[in-house]
């Protein structure tokens, strides 16, 4: 599984998702797509969004989960962590 967080350096829901994701030891891919127009522009392709965070979930058996801002809940499942 491959995880990518595209985000602002002072987005606060930006800052949330990267800390969960550190707390449950979750290895990401962080692309800031304020200095990155390349990573910026895969974000709207993939989301049809420009607002951060957006986070990519690849799966190891193929397809992609995106998730668009902080969803506690849903990267939870889609990790499958328990709280």
């Amino acid at each position: 599984m491959k995880i990518t967080v595209y985000s602002t350096p002072h987005c606060p829901y930006c800052i949330m998702v990267k800390d969960f994701l550190k707390e449950k030891n979750i290895v990401f891919y962080d692309l800031n797509v304020a200095e990155n127009q390349e990573a910026a522009d895969i974000m709207v392709l993939k989301s049809g969004q420009l607002g951060v965070p957006v986070i990519v979930v690849e799966k190891d058996g193929g397809g992609e989960e995106i998730i668009i801002g902080f969803d506690r809940d849903k990267l939870l499942s889609i990790l499958d962590i328990n709280n």
